[in-house]
């Protein structure tokens, strides 16, 4: 858990995070202005937490930038607590704000594999 919550801390300071534990699962709050469901990708694959997102601007022709600093491209890679059961997590976007819940295994010890005889 500490190792998940310190790299939280890593994030771009454009994006503002709350990180939330239950009984049965985390929840992770991300503000990410701008981001649709369409533009960000999550995924859970060996014990690591991988978010992409990115904001969508449009310029108008008769414009152009003199100073950007709205820009977000997202793409953070976070290691999850050995707790972490990342096959029935969930993910929402509503009004810029992700929230992914993350269940925790039943049990926090390895799986034992069966080693058969030859």
């Amino acid at each position: 858990m500490t190792a998940f919550r310190d790299a939280l801390r890593d994030l771009p300071e454009a994006v503002f995070a709350d990180l939330l534990e239950g009984d049965d699962a985390y929840r992770l709050v991300l503000d990410l202005p701008g981001v649709a469901a369409e533009t960000v990708d999550v995924t859970v694959d060996g014990g690591r937490l991988r978010i992409e997102a990115r904001r969508e601007k449009s310029l108008p022709a008769s414009f152009r930038y003199l100073s950007e600093e709205r820009s977000l491209f997202l793409d953070a890679e976070l290691p999850l607590p050995p707790t972490v059961d990342g096959t029935d997590a969930t993910a929402t976007i509503r009004r810029g704000v992700l929230t992914l819940t993350l269940p925790k295994s039943a049990t926090t010890e390895g799986t034992r594999v069966p080693v058969e005889g030859a």
